[in-house]
């Protein structure tokens, strides 16, 4: 049983990579738009509203992010219970493995990624990208490890919301992209959208 499942998702994973990875420059369109409109308004943001003693905004997972959730939409590592659900939680392991062990670094950074991936896989909120967002509140600089929980709230929530904010309108702009796949979420953001038009 358990062997077939994985089988199963493992032709799943090569479906959605090869969906993914086919020449279609209007794909490859909407994919530069979204994450550059994504990370430019994180930036900016960062830029324009925070001191530059304040410069934590714009953290190197979200990059990573805006990889699935602007060039691999379809994939359930991309969807929003991912995407939030993920960065919060490898966040919350991140900042509390740094807080009990501030200074053993060599222990500190495995087990807040660690911790991140399993905790990500029991509450069903596995994105890659969240194992580098636990490294981050452990490695970072001495900015991000002063802000302490608030690092969950922002830059972690506030960049997430904003990224999947923008993967809403880029990502349903088209009848070839649907984003989130399946969802409730879908129908009733695509339904505001269509009826005003």
């Amino acid at each position: 049983m358990v062997g077939k499942k994985i089988k199963r998702n493992l032709r799943i994973s090569r479906y959605v990579v090869y969906r993914e990875t086919l020449v279609d420059y209007k794909e490859h369109f909407w994919s530069f738009i979204g994450a550059f409109v994504g990370i430019g308004l994180i930036a900016f943001l960062q830029t324009f509203y925070l001191t530059r003693e304040e410069n934590v905004f714009l953290i190197g997972s979200f990059g990573a992010t805006c990889v699935l959730i602007y060039g691999a939409i379809q994939s359930p590592l991309a969807q929003p219970r991912n995407l939030i659900g993920g960065h919060l939680v490898s966040a919350l392991i991140g900042v509390t493995v740094y807080k009990i062990m501030p200074d053993i670094i060599w222990l500190t950074a495995p087990i807040a990624v660690a911790l991140s991936i399993v905790l990500m896989q029991i509450t069903k909120t596995l994105h890659p990208p969240g194992g580098a967002t636990a490294l981050i509140a452990v490695i970072g600089s001495e900015k991000v490890k002063a802000l302490g929980y608030w690092y969950v709230l922002t830059p972690v929530l506030t960049g997430a919301l904003i990224l999947f904010i923008v993967a809403l309108i880029f990502n349903n702009m088209t009848p070839n992209r649907k984003y989130p796949t399946n969802s409730r979420l879908t129908r009733f953001f695509l339904k505001k959208v269509y009826r005003k038009k």
